[in-house]
C-alpha cells in the first residue's frame, strides 16, 4: 500500500469550528497533489494568506481555501489517556526494539476513527503517526506504555515524561497573529501552497506534531 499522506480530513468538532488531521493513506492514482506540513510561525496573516517562516528557516506563503477552519490545542495529561480512547501518537523507533512517543493527540469522541492506521510522518527523521484506540494503558518504570489498536493490529508505545500531550482547543482568526506558531496540512499545487486548515498555538501551547 502507498504511504503517501492525506493530511485534510475536514471533520466537525463539537464546540470548535474546525477539525484537522492527522494521516490517512492514498493510492497514488488518486493524489491530485503532493501533501505538505508546515510548520513554524506567522509572518502576517491578510485576507486569504498566511505567510509563514517555517522550521527549516523558508518564508512560505500559504493560500487558505474558500471555508478554511482554525483551531488550537490545549495542554492535557499522560493520565488523560484511558482505555478507548482515539489518539494520534506521533513516535520514533526505540534503541532496543518498541515506539517511543515524540508527542500525544488526544482526539474528542466526534473524532473517533479518523485517519485510522499507522503511517510514516515527517515531524522527525524516521517517524511514524499512529491514529489508533487505546487498548491498554499501563504505568511504567519510565513513565506510561500505551498499546494501542487499528485496522485489527496492536502496538506498544512508550510515553516518556515530559512528551507533549494535547488535545484539540477552540480558536479564531484573530489568533493567527505574527509569532504565533501554526502546524498547517497542505497541498502544493501548481498554483501554491494551499490549505484548508490551520492549528495554532494559544495561551503558550504550540502544537506538537
Amino acid at each position: 500500500m502507498n504511504k503517501n499522506i492525506l493530511s485534510a480530513l475536514m471533520l466537525g468538532l463539537s464546540g470548535i469550528s474546525s477539525a484537522a488531521i492527522l494521516a490517512a493513506p492514498v493510492h497514488a492514482e488518486d493524489k491530485k497533489a503532493e501533501q505538505v506540513h508546515v510548520r513554524g510561525s506567522i509572518v502576517d496573516f491578510g485576507g486569504a494568506t498566511l505567510k509563514v517562516k517555517t522550521r527549516e528557516g523558508e518564508t512560505v506563503d500559504v493560500a487558505l481555501a474558500d471555508g478554511w477552519k482554525v483551531s488550537s490545542v490545549a495542554n492535557a495529561k499522560v493520565t488523560d489517556i484511558k482505555p478507548g480512547d482515539f489518539v494520534g501518537i506521533a513516535s520514533l523507533p526505540k534503541e532496543g526494539g518498541g515506539e517511543g512517543a515524540l508527542e500525544v493527540l488526544i482526539f474528542p469522541p466526534t473524532l473517533k476513527g479518523a485517519g485510522e492506521g499507522s503511517y510514516g510522518w515527517d515531524l522527525k527523521p524516521n517517524s511514524s503517526m499512529t491514529n489508533a484506540i487505546v487498548a491498554d494503558a499501563v504505568k511504567g518504570v519510565d513513565g506510561r506504555t500505551v498499546t494501542v489498536s487499528y485496522h485489527g493490529k496492536e502496538k506498544k508505545i512508550s510515553i516518556p515524561d515530559g512528551t507533549p500531550v494535547v488535545t484539540f482547543a477552540p480558536a479564531t482568526k484573530e489568533d493567527l497573529v505574527p509569532g504565533a506558531v501554526v502546524f498547517i496540512p497542505a497541498e502544493k499545487a501548481a498554483t501554491g501552497t494551499i490549505a484548508h486548515q490551520v492549528l495554532v498555538g494559544k495561551n503558550g501551547v504550540v502544537p506538537p506534531m
